[in-house]
């Protein structure tokens, strides 16, 4: 109900003007009927009515003067809002002004009538204290005054995310929390209390008068306290919550979130701020999940978590699978560019799930080339029997699709694994010889049935299970190497699938004994 009556007051062209009035002829009234009840309108003499007259002279002029300014700071801070655009930065400051300079003109328009009340009173009265008249009215106007402000700053709270877009984090420090206490604790104790005890040392009115006026005040004063309380602390429990549950999703991982900026106080810096972690987040998880299909899942968290930007490297013992087409040249140069990336594509498809499903790491694209590293940078209790799995797998499931033919070699051994490059650009590589032999193997892989080679000390580290499926195919000199290599490939298997433990060819562990 609330909302909807400000928000009408602010898209209203009247709406400021009569919320301003409203606010500051509350106060009149509370001041007249004190002034009733505690009997001082009876002492103004036969004269009451002229008295009254010319004391509500002033009101009636600076109720004009007060639509006529209202009206104008309507057009003047809200025209953008009938304009259906943004407001410009001078605008929006303005707006975040605007609180404070209605106040301040409110409580200028009631201090002439102050002083023209207090002296017109004295002038009819034959018995009454100036000094407590005017102490009414100067607490009447402090009181319809400070009520003027929490009214307006709750009014142009709506407008407040607009002013947010166009200004950025901002705040004003009569939005602050501390402000807005400090006005509701004047409005809801410390003017009420100010007029009670000036009524109740009234030494010209009597004890009845002074009992009933103070019971009068008593209410009021209750009542607007009441809710001012209850404005506060909506205005800053809400906000509270709202940002509560948004770091709730933010914890679960919703990072699509966004508080509206409600406040140009500490409550929408908060707002802002909470905006800024959810956008940093989303930011962090695009960098992570595009860093992380350049160079794989775990060189990503291991960029991104474990060590930032300032990466190095440790050796260690890992197995190197290689893959490479067979035949690319001639490929690439006879069909369609599209149709040999799409079939290439395909292929690279087939090598990161199987790697990646084996605990391996692609660690890069070589044209036509991928090298898989098993045990870097995530170490493996055993990283040569993922690799032998995942060569078989690709193997097989390359050769089902019947799009291209390949080879794979894989050697185990120790090497560098770390990052190499400058500071401003940094690869994560495998360097030694292991990579060497691998690529070698594959070389040669190419010209077996299999498609398969492998050196001996993958079959060593790998566990006995797997050692079945392989058995010793010859040992060749590579290309580079000084002395020739024991190469094992996988066996065949009734049906022509490899694995098992029946396959020909001597597979098994006593193949692996011989070799030795």
């Amino acid at each position: 109900m609330i909302a909807r009556l400000m928000l009408w007051a602010l898209q209203a062209r009247w709406g400021l003007a009569v919320v301003v009035i409203a606010a500051n002829l509350s106060g009149l009234g509370v001041i007249v009927t004190a002034l009733w009840l505690n009997g001082f309108l009876g002492r103004l003499g036969p004269d009451w009515r002229t008295a009254l007259l010319l004391v509500a002279i002033y009101p009636a002029i600076g109720f004009l003067v007060g639509v006529a300014l209202a009206v104008r700071d309507r057009r003047r801070h809200f025209g953008w809002l009938d304009d259906l655009r943004k407001p410009t930065a001078e605008e929006a400051r303005a707006l975040l002004r605007l609180p404070v300079a209605i106040t301040v003109r409110a409580l200028a328009l009631w201090i002439p009538g102050v002083v023209i009340a207090a002296v017109l009173f004295s002038l009819f009265a034959d018995s009454t204290n100036p000094a407590v008249t005017a102490a009414v009215f100067t607490l009447g106007a402090f009181e319809s005054s400070a009520l003027t402000f929490l009214i307006v700053d709750r009014l142009v709270r709506p407008a407040i995310p607009v002013v947010a877009a166009v200004l950025g984090a901002t705040m004003h420090w009569s939005s602050s929390v501390l402000a807005r206490v400090l006005v509701t604790w004047a409005v809801a104790g410390a003017m009420p209390m100010l007029l009670l005890i000036t009524v109740l040392a009234d030494p010209v009115a009597g004890a009845p008068d002074r009992v009933r006026t103070a019971l009068y005040l008593a209410i009021v004063g209750f009542a607007v306290g009441a809710l001012a309380t209850a404005f506060l602390a909506r205005a800053v429990a809400a906000p509270v919550r709202t940002l509560r549950l948004a770091l709730d999703r933010i914890t679960l991982g919703e990072l699509d979130v966004r508080v509206p900026v409600g406040s140009v106080g500490e409550i929408g810096r908060l707002e802002h701020s909470v905006n800024e972690l959810a956008a940093s987040l989303r930011d962090r998880q695009r960098l992570r999940d595009v860093f992380g299909r350049h160079v794989g899942a775990e060189v990503a968290e291991r960029a991104l978590v474990a060590r930032g930007v300032d990466l190095t490297g440790d050796v260690r013992v890992v197995s190197a699978l290689f893959v490479d087409v067979t035949g690319s040249v001639a490929l690439s140069t006879g069909l369609p560019p599209q149709e040999f990336v799409a079939k290439l594509n395909r292929l690279l498809g087939t090598v990161i799930t199987a790697t990646e499903e084996n605990g391996g790491l692609v660690n890069k694209f070589e044209g036509d080339a991928a090298l898989c590293i098993f045990g870097a940078p995530i170490a493996l209790p055993d990283n040569a029997t993922p690799a032998l799995r995942a060569a078989r797998r690709i193997r097989d499931e390359v050769l089902a699709a019947g799009e291209l033919d390949i080879g794979i070699g894989v050697a185990r051994g120790l090497v560098f694994a770390g990052d190499v490059g400058a500071d401003t650009r940094l690869e994560f590589t495998v360097i030694g010889d292991a990579v060497n032999r691998a690529a070698r193997l594959t070389g040669e892989a190419k010209r077996v049935p299999r498609r398969i080679l492998v050196s001996v000390d993958v079959l060593e580290a790998a566990s006995a299970e797997e050692r079945t499926h392989w058995v010793h195919l010859a040992d060749i000199q590579l290309r580079g190497m000084g002395e020739p290599t024991p190469c094992w490939t996988d066996a065949v298997v009734d049906g022509g699938a490899s694995g098992g433990a029946g396959a020909s060819g001597g597979a098994g562990t006593s193949g692996v004994e011989r070799a030795r």
